[in-house]
């Protein structure tokens, strides 16, 4: 490991296991940095620090941009090319399809409002998909899983109150599978990004489409 004092002189929180102090989402985004310049990823210690962070609407609010068709997946950082961190936004009762995420890691935490978490075991030939685990995550928690944990759909349960949250994405993937509840079968979708730091693409994001549901 090369970094081992920090630029303000503290040993690195990568030796010592103990979570930064984190006020800001640029807070965030530094510290993430520092873990990704490994090779390995220390789930513990991203998720601790993503627990750490407590939203503030005035931290990320450039960012969130909110579709009345579907919910949309907003880059914030992609950090040192090892992942993606961005935000999606959920207007009212919008939610994912089933998917799974593409060998990658995922770690997701509620910044505002409420979200439904429901897990899905691999399909087995043509049957329906089984549920595993129905979960509510209120606003500041944090949620993993990976592909070995199973398969998701994540959703605003609410009728009237739209939800945002900070996904971190390792590593950064541009497709993955979508499967169809009741007979488990899979199909792949394309991961686009509706805004990317806060601003649309100079061009109209495929004809002003929204992004796949996934």
């Amino acid at each position: 490991m090369e970094t081992q004092v920090q630029p303000d002189g503290k040993l690195d929180f990568r030796l010592t296991g103990k979570i930064p102090k984190i006020d800001t989402l640029n807070d965030l985004i530094q510290a993430l940095r520092i873990v990704f310049e490994d090779d390995d990823v220390n789930i513990e210690l991203v998720n601790g620090l993503m627990k750490a962070y407590k939203s503030n609407p005035l931290d990320w609010k450039k960012f969130a941009k909110f579709d009345k068709f579907r919910y949309t997946r907003n880059l914030v950082d992609e950090g040192n090319g090892k992942y993606n961190l961005m935000l999606l936004c959920w207007d009212v009762a919008q939610g994912s399809a089933i998917h799974d995420h593409s060998n990658a890691h995922c770690f997701m935490k509620v910044i505002y409002g409420e979200l439904a978490e429901v897990r899905f075991a691999w399909p087995e030939g043509d049957q329906p998909l089984a549920e595993i685990s129905r979960n509510q995550l209120p606003n500041n928690s944090v949620c993993y899983i990976n592909d070995s944990l199973g398969l998701h759909r994540v959703e605003n349960p609410s009728s009237s109150d739209v939800a945002v949250s900070l996904h971190l994405y390792c590593p950064p993937f541009g497709e993955c599978s979508v499967f169809h509840q009741l007979t488990g079968k899979r199909t792949i979708s394309k991961v686009t990004f509706w805004s990317k730091y806060g601003k649309r693409p100079d061009r109209k994001l495929q004809e002003d489409r929204p992004p796949e549901d996934n």
